[in-house]
């Protein structure tokens, strides 16, 4: 699978601390190799067709899939969700 980033997914992990965005990175090649890879802990979120993927216990990272293109769209905190961007 081709992974892309929107501007936004960018200027977001661009924000997080290092560690995060290591760990993130961790998470993003797991993605690419398979999307229910057990460490992710993907999940569809309600009602848009978007999925949801654990970075850690506080931090998320969201994406949709496209043919063969995985989009990440958000990354953040949990508790602040990640919205509609």
């Amino acid at each position: 699978m081709y992974i892309a980033k929107t501007k936004n997914f960018t200027k977001l992990y661009q924000k997080l601390p290092k560690n995060i965005q290591k760990k993130a990175d961790k998470q993003i090649i797991f993605l690419s190799k398979n999307l229910f890879h057990p460490s992710l802990n993907t999940k569809k979120m309600k009602g848009i067709n978007r999925w949801e993927v654990r970075v850690d216990k506080n931090y998320r990272f969201t994406f949709e899939k496209i043919n063969e293109v995985i989009m990440l769209k958000t990354i953040g905190p949990h508790d602040i969700g990640l919205g509609e961007k």
